[in-house]
C-alpha cells in the first residue's frame, strides 16, 4: 500500500500567502475620523495611545496549518492498494441448433440405454459444452423454417441452459434454413466487440430453401472474422428431407477456416464438442488494476475545523477578559 497525490502541482501554491504579503501593499481600512488639533497637547497627560491589535502566535500558527491542509486537499491525496489481477476470457461463441421436425427422431441411445430423440442428445451435449466455457460470452440461435436468436451473447450461462431446456422440435418450424441461421449469426457478430468469434452449427438435415444460400452466408460471416464449425447428426445414408448434405456443410466450414464433424450417436457428438473445446480454448486475458481510495476529505475537514477556530478565537479571548 502506498500514498500519492493526484494533483501534486497544487503544492506550488503553499508559499502564495507569503508572496502576497511581500508583493502587495498592506491593507488599510478607510473610515471617517474626527481631527483634533489639540491631540498633541494630550501627549503629556500620561494617557497611553491605544495599541493596534496584534496577531498572536497561536492565530498565526493556526492560519499556516489551515492553509497547508487546504492545499493538501486540493492536491488530492490517494491511498493506492496492492495490484489485483483477474483472468478473463475474450471469445464470443454462438451455438446454432436445428429444431426441424427430424430432430424429433428417436434413434439415439441415452445414458441408461433407453432411446431418446436427437434433440435430447444435442441438448445434453450443449449443456455440458456451456458448463466448460466459463469465461466466454455465449449465445443461442435456433432455426427451422426460420431462424431466431433465442439468447443473445451473455455470460449468464445458467439462463442459457434454462432456455435450452425449453426448446422443442418444430418450435421454429418443420424445415431447415441453414443459410438464414448463418446470416442471422453474422448480424449478431457485427455488434460483438471481441475478436475471437466462433459459431458451432448443429443440424441433422440439409438446407430447404433459405433466402440466403448457405455458402454465401458463410462467406459473409468469414469476412467478419467468424469461424464456423459444422456438426451433422444422424444417418448419413438417409434420403429425402432428412438427408444430410455433408459436402455443403464442409464447404461452409472451409469458407470460414473452421471444420466439419459428423456424429451418429450421443457419445460421438459429445466427443466432437470436447474436441472443438480443445481446438478453440478461451484466450486468457490478464487484467490488472490497483484500487485507489481518495483521502482529500480528511485534510479538507481539518481545514474547516481550523477555519472555524480562527473565526471564534477573538470571541474566546473576549470571554476570557470578561469580568466574572
Amino acid at each position: 500500500m502506498t500514498f500519492g497525490l493526484d494533483h501534486p502541482w497544487a503544492l506550488a501554491l503553499l508559499p502564495l500567502p507569503l508572496l502576497v504579503r511581500c508583493l502587495l501593499p498592506a491593507y488599510r481600512e478607510q473610515s471617517v475620523a474626527l481631527r483634533m488639533p489639540f491631540l498633541a497637547r494630550l501627549a503629556g497627560t500620561g494617557a497611553a495611545p491605544p495599541e493596534a491589535p496584534r496577531t498572536g502566535a497561536l492565530r498565526l500558527l493556526l492560519a499556516i496549518l489551515a492553509w497547508s491542509l487546504l492545499i493538501l486537499a486540493i492536491a488530492a491525496p490517494v491511498r493506492v492498494e496492492p495490484p489485483i489481477t483477474r483472468e478473463t476470457g475474450g471469445r464470443d461463441v454462438l451455438l446454432a441448433l436445428d429444431l426441424s421436425g427430424s430432430m424429433d427422431t428417436q434413434d439415439m441411445a441415452g445414458p441408461d440405454g433407453a432411446t431418446i430423440t436427437r434433440l435430447d442428445a444435442a441438448r445434453a451435449v450443449l449443456k455440458d459444452f456451456i458448463a466448460r466455457r466459463k469465461d466466454d460470452r455465449l449465445g443461442l440461435i435456433v432455426f427451422g423454417s426460420a431462424a431466431f436468436v433465442l439468447a443473445p451473447f451473455t455470460q449468464d450461462h445458467a439462463v442459457l441452459s434454462a432456455l435450452l431446456d425449453e426448446t422443442t422440435p418444430r418450435m421454429a418450424g418443420p424445415q431447415t434454413m441453414i443459410g438464414d441461421a448463418i446470416g442471422l449469426a453474422a448480424q449478431s457478430f457485427e455488434r460483438a466487440q471481441t475478436q475471437g468469434r466462433m459459431m458451432i452449427l448443429l443440424t441433422d438435415g440439409n438446407d430447404t430453401g433459405s433466402r440466403v444460400p448457405p455458402q454465401r452466408a458463410a462467406e459473409i460471416a468469414g469476412r467478419l472474422g467468424v469461424k464456423i464449425y459444422t456438426v451433422s447428426l444422424g444417418d448419413p445414408a438417409a434420403v429425402g428431407e432428412a438427408a444430410l448434405d455433408i459436402p455443403a456443410l464442409e464447404a461452409i466450414a472451409r469458407a470460414t477456416g473452421g471444420a466439419h464433424f459428423h456424429a451418429t450417436d450421443p457419445g460421438a457428438l459429445a466427443e466432437i464438442y470436447r474436441r472443438i473445446d480443445a481446438m478453440e480454448p478461451s484466450p486468457a486475458e490478464a487484467r490488472s488494476w490497483r484500487p485507489r481510495t481518495q483521502l482529500f476529505a480528511w485534510p479538507l475537514g481539518g481545514f474547516a475545523l481550523l477555519a472555524a477556530m480562527l473565526l471564534l478565537l477573538p470571541d474566546l479571548r473576549a470571554l476570557r477578559r470578561w469580568p466574572a
